[in-house]
């Protein structure tokens, strides 16, 4: 004899660590947008919502993008309204930055430098970890 059995789930209430890794370069494929968009609707439902900026995706967050050549906007001024969304838990990977000739004043939001050690720690901190 079989039953029918409903499940509903309420999940109104919880909140769920999310780290997205920012891995790539800002232009050339659809992840840096894709990653951005991912981290907003996140945000707007109230997940804790924290982002890192690793490899080539450290360039996603440095000033003066000139876009004319790949023939797409400009989108790292985005990354400044990630504040309005409570977005606050930025970070980039020291050794990612460093390689790269970077330094916390070339981008267009406050981060917080850690080593990969560290990144590393905070990642096995998080519920939710989405790579792009």
């Amino acid at each position: 004899m079989s039953e029918d059995i409903e499940t509903t789930y309420d999940t109104r209430g919880v909140v769920k660590k999310f780290m997205f890794l920012n891995r790539k370069a800002p232009y050339g494929t659809i992840y840096a947008l894709e990653i951005l968009e991912a981290i907003l609707i996140a945000a707007a439902f109230e997940q804790d919502t924290s982002v890192a900026f690793v490899d080539d995706g450290v360039f996603q967050i440095i000033k003066g993008h000139d876009t004319k050549g790949v023939g797409m906007k400009n989108f790292s001024p985005a990354f400044r309204a990630l504040a309005g969304y409570d977005v606050e838990k930025l970070y980039v990977e020291r050794e990612s930055m460093e390689s790269r000739g970077l330094t916390p004043a070339d981008f267009v939001v406050k981060v917080e430098v850690l080593s990969r050690d560290a990144l590393s720690q905070l990642i096995d901190e998080q519920g939710v970890v989405i790579s792009g």
